[in-house]
């Protein structure tokens, strides 16, 4: 796999760890000090830990306080799909907030990318407490009305024809390498060509790992069926909006219009840049989100 750009890497060892949530095992890997004030970083559809790296490992340098927490989800990367269970949002609400009481019982902050974003927005609407709320390109408009509607369209015929195939020939075409690689050149908008490959080679390597065609549908599905919008009214924790000025999913009047219905919440946009903030600004992104830590859950300033 293409090594990270040296400019964009942030040094901070990872520790890996278990527990068992819902009948099955989620993975997990923690950043910074083991004593630090916690923060959970929930990653998008299709993803694992690994793409929130970048912004772990720069949010806990420049914030020593932190301890970052980055789960894989379930049925993703080396977690488990919850037995028995269909994989819609609810699930993934509840079982972040299994999660979350297991790992940090004591208080947290809560970030979520993309798909991530409407994990936690339903954790939170079903009860989950977090003193900080950081949402990464967060899912503000339907699927079918973003600014490449067309192109989500033929995502759900791509999906829907999986479906009706045998399990062996439907993993083989959702993890396709050239429909994979087609995927990450619409979503990439750096012109640094170093890190256009690194990003590709990140999707090539995990963005396939998941534990079975069926949850991956239900994943989908509930990633095409819901948006942030939704919840907009159950937030009471302070929320920082970071959204990319180019997002191919969401278009930035629908991210102006979540953050008018989130009371008192900022939002950050960054220039150039979609759907891809967590690789192409984690660096931007991490200083951001520092910063409203330091000032929102009593962490000292950001370095």
């Amino acid at each position: 796999m293409t090594s990270a750009p040296e400019h964009v890497k942030v040094p901070a060892a990872a520790r890996a760890s278990e527990t068992p949530i819902l009948g099955a095992t989620t993975r997990f890997w923690e950043y910074g000090d083991p004593a630090g004030a916690p923060l959970i970083l929930v990653h998008g559809f299709r993803g694992d830990h690994h793409g929130l790296e970048l912004l772990a490992r720069d949010v806990v340098r420049r914030l020593p306080s932190v301890r970052a927490i980055v789960p894989d989800l379930p049925g993703f990367g080396a977690s488990a799909a919850i037995p028995g269970r269909e994989h819609d949002l609810d699930l993934y609400g509840e079982w972040l907030r299994a999660f979350a009481a297991a790992v940090a019982p004591d208080g947290f902050g809560i970030l979520g990318h993309s798909f991530g974003s409407l994990v936690v927005a339903n954790a939170l609407a079903g009860g989950l407490r977090a003193h900080s709320i950081l949402l990464v390109n967060p899912i503000s408009a339907p699927a079918l009305e973003g600014p490449q509607a067309l192109l989500t369209q033929l995502a759900i015929a791509y999906y829907r024809g999986a479906e009706l195939l045998p399990e062996r020939a439907a993993r083989g075409l959702l993890g396709n390498p050239l429909i994979v690689r087609v995927m990450s050149e619409v979503m990439a908008k750096t012109g640094d060509r170093e890190l256009r490959s690194w990003i590709h080679g990140q999707h090539a390597e995990y963005f396939s790992v998941f534990s079975d065609p069926g949850t991956l549908l239900q994943a989908f599905r509930a990633s095409v069926s819901h948006t942030v919008l939704e919840y907009a009214g159950t937030f009471t924790a302070p929320v920082l909006l970071i959204a990319g000025e180019r997002d191919d999913i969401t278009p930035l009047a629908k991210q102006l219009e979540l953050q008018r219905r989130i009371a008192g919440s900022e939002l950050w946009i960054i220039p150039g840049t979609g759907h891809l903030v967590h690789y192409e600004a984690a660096d931007d992104a991490g200083a951001t989100i520092a910063e409203f830590l330091a000032a929102h859950a009593g962490g000292g300033p950001a370095a």
